[in-house]
């Protein structure tokens, strides 16, 4: 394929022209690929309808990032966030998480919203993207399953799909900044807690270490605390879609699973057979030791050490 590199002698007109008809046969090849056809449909389709319903929604949006915008204020004023005047929803996370929305919080809210917004919409471009190249149709298919929570998420102003992009952040991230991130997700929702096994070794460490940290700072607002977990547990709320989102967190980490992607099926029974032969393995060991207590304290504590990276 020519390139604009490749033929930077020619004339600026002949160039472009050069240019042009290597991206059209490239262009035309995937074209012949059923399976891009498919997926460039699907991503098509999804982006077509959580675009239809967020200009639907217009004003009457942003019902969650405002309730964030107001429980700052509320609480920069000596007031309670948990229990704020209409037209606001309450703060339903701890109450150390308020400071995390500062400084957004100050902004007018036409700007707050509008910057919200634009940041979920441009890491969901951009995430899309990254995943797109990668692994065309697996990407078009989740996108087309979370076009509903993407849509609700985006007319709320929900925090899930953030929340989602810092367990993807995790998966690259040092040791340390991953358990920051993965800390600070599952302490705004539970749900990310289940993602702390796709992150290394030990980020994970970190991970269980910082979470602690964050129920000592649960204790030292114990009065307000009281508030965090009376509506965490009661305050109504329709049915929870946007958890779905989530998962999009995990792309990273599933996308690197090539065994789950390759149609080679030798290769995935290798795999279940060295697993069962390992368990056998560990089985024939626990029963033939004269210690059994011991030996299966010493194969969970190994495990422990491998899984937390020490």
């Amino acid at each position: 394929m020519p390139t604009m590199t490749g033929t930077r002698s020619l004339p600026p007109a002949a160039r472009l022209r050069a240019w042009l008809g290597g991206e059209w046969r490239v262009g035309r090849t995937r074209l012949g690929d059923r399976q891009r056809i498919v997926a460039i449909i699907l991503v098509g389709l999804a982006g077509g309808l959580v675009t239809t319903f967020i200009l639907a929604r217009g004003e009457l949006a942003g019902s969650d990032a405002r309730a964030y915008w107001a429980g700052v204020r509320i609480w920069l004023d000596g007031g309670n966030a948990f229990a704020p005047p209409a037209p606001f929803l309450p703060y339903v996370y701890a109450p150390w998480t308020l400071s995390l929305f500062l400084p957004w919080a100050l902004l007018p809210w036409d700007v707050a919203w509008f910057a919200w917004r634009g940041l979920n919409i441009l890491l969901l471009i951009w995430s899309a993207h990254w995943a797109y190249q990668r692994r065309p149709l697996p990407t078009a298919i989740l996108l087309a399953v979370l076009a509903a929570p993407i849509a609700a998420t985006f007319d709320t102003g929900n925090i899930t799909f953030l929340l989602a992009m810092m367990i993807w952040a995790a998966y690259y991230a040092r040791p340390r900044v991953a358990g920051a991130l993965w800390a600070v997700a599952t302490s705004l929702k539970w749900f990310p807690l289940f993602f702390l096994v796709i992150l290394p070794p030990r980020a994970r460490l970190w991970g269980i270490g910082l979470l602690s940290v964050t129920g000592v700072l649960l204790l030292a607002n114990w009065q307000q605390s009281l508030f965090h977990f009376d509506l965490a547990f009661n305050f109504p709320r329709p049915i929870r879609i946007d958890y779905g989102l989530l998962i999009w967190g995990a792309v990273p980490w599933l996308w690197a699973q090539t065994w789950l992607w390759t149609r080679d099926r030798a290769g995935l029974v290798a795999r279940w057979s060295a697993a069962r032969e390992r368990t056998a393995d560990a089985c024939r060991e626990w029963r033939g030791s004269e210690e059994p207590g011991g030996v299966a304290r010493r194969r969970v504590e190994d495990r422990v050490r491998s899984f937390f990276g020490v």
